[in-house]
C-alpha cells in the first residue's frame, strides 16, 4: 500500500443488525514498475468487508489513477450487499459534482 494519503470511515449495518465498520485507505498515486510507457497506480483498500487485500487502479497519470482507484471502490462497496452509511451522503461522499460557474 505504502503511504495512506486518504482514509474514511464508514457505518454499515449486516443483514442481521449487526453494526459496525469498514475503513477505506487510498495510497499515494506512484509510476507503475511494469509499465513502459509511463503508466499510473494508485493502491486502495477496503478492510472490514471480509477481504482485505491492496487493489489498484491504473491510469496514464497520477490523476486518473486516483479517480479510478476511487471509483473502484465505490463498485466494491456497492456490490457488497451491507448497508452502508457516511453522514448520509449518496454514494458515502465519493462522488463530487460541485455547481460550475
Amino acid at each position: 500500500m505504502g503511504t495512506v494519503v486518504a482514509e474514511r470511515r464508514i457505518e454499515a449495518v449486516a443483514q442481521d443488525g449487526t453494526r459496525f465498520e469498514v475503513v477505506v485507505r487510498l495510497g499515494t498515486p506512484r509510476p507503475d514498475p511494469l509499465s513502459s510507457n509511463g503508466d499510473w497506480l494508485c493502491p486502495h483498500q477496503i478492510a472490514g468487508l471480509g477481504s482485505e487485500e491492496v487493489a489498484g487502479a491504473y491510469g496514464v497519470d497520477s490523476l486518473q489513477a486516483l479517480l479510478l482507484s476511487v471509483y473502484s471502490v465505490r463498485v466494491k462497496l456497492a456490490e457488497s450487499g451491507v448497508t452502508l452509511d457516511w453522514l448520509g451522503m449518496p454514494e458515502l461522499g465519493l462522488t463530487v459534482e460541485p455547481a460550475l460557474r
